[in-house]
């Protein structure tokens, strides 16, 4: 039986800094990361779960909403509706552009989309603590006004450039329909899931699923989904081949694989940034902790590759 390997991508695997965001833009970009895919696939004979961000494009389709209430009053969607149409949208553009791949390369494997819901607990400390910003920049004066007209929480942006809705980082805690994922995977066809982190979803009543105003850490949600359906790697993609210790200094040191243990203790030194690679780091920990399997962290272009990425391993 082929293993099963999760791939979590970035949101800039389809929109990257300095573009605009053109559809055909988002196809380059989606065509030239899938064809990356093509190696585990020929080389390792993976059976695939993909994962993916939804950052840039969460944020466009808010404006969106913002400006369709300004200029025509139409109704403004709550943000689990907008990660759940990123997430048809991007699963979308993928599934098309890795079926071109595939069948450039005489490749013949299904691929489908699967909208995905993550349940949360809605009294996670999270709530308490709104710090993860989406959305637009606004004015001081601007931010007053929503905050006024809709109780929302806003911060300052720490780079001074204007204020933002900042909204709640929940734990997932259990991945829906995580069996039907496993099974469609295994049987061969390529499965698009939990994008963005997935849906944030609760339950507002007993046996009633609500969705709630959260956005999920999409490396952590990945982590979860391939413990839940016991894959038997996890791949956490970034912009570097390796991770390093004191990145971006005479000091910097690659790794080529550490232990859990290793990595905690590197965390809690400081070595990785929030927002960086310290949720990637975690969010391998966690896979590892709970599968007993090793995690890659690594670039696109590194996949497949021998001793590409660094390995998180038990011990």
């Amino acid at each position: 039986m082929n293993q099963l390997a999760v791939i979590a991508f970035g949101g800039n695997a389809l929109l990257q800094g300095g573009q605009v965001g053109t559809i055909d833009e988002q196809e380059q970009n989606a065509y030239e990361t899938c064809e990356k895919l093509v190696t585990l696939i020929k080389k390792k004979n993976y059976n695939l779960v993909l994962t993916h961000g939804n950052g840039p494009q969460v944020g466009n389709l808010m404006l969106n909403n913002i400006a369709g209430n300004k200029l025509y009053g139409l109704p403004e969607m709550p943000l689990s509706i907008c990660v759940a149409y990123s997430q048809g949208f991007i699963g979308y553009v993928l599934e098309q552009q890795l079926k071109n791949v595939l069948l450039q390369t005489d490749l013949d494997r299904d691929v489908i989309t699967i909208i995905t819901q993550v349940l949360v607990n809605k009294d996670d400390p999270a709530f308490n603590n709104p710090t993860k910003p989406i959305g637009p920049y606004y004015t001081k004066e601007e931010a007053d006004r929503i905050i006024k007209e809709s109780g929302a929480v806003f911060a300052e942006d720490p780079r001074g450039r204007g204020w933002r809705k900042v909204v709640a980082s929940p734990k997932p805690l259990v991945i829906n329909n995580k069996k039907t994922i496993e099974n469609i995977a295994r049987q061969g066809s390529i499965v698009i899931a939990v994008g963005g982190g997935g849906i944030p979803v609760y339950y507002v009543s007993e046996n009633k699923l609500k969705g709630i105003d959260a956005v999920i850490d999409k490396d952590l949600a990945s982590a979860l989904l391939a413990a839940q359906i016991n894959a038997d790697k996890l791949f956490v993609l970034t912009d570097v081949p390796k991770v390093c210790l004191n990145f971006n200094t005479p000091q910097e040191k690659t790794l080529d694989q550490i232990t859990i243990a290793e990595a905690k203790r590197y965390l809690e030194e400081g070595h990785f940034a929030e927002g960086s690679m310290a949720p990637k780091i975690r969010a391998a920990i966690y896979f590892v902790e709970h599968s007993g399997k090793d995690a890659i962290i690594t670039k696109t272009t590194s996949l497949g590759v021998d001793n590409g990425g660094t390995r998180i391993v038990m011990v």
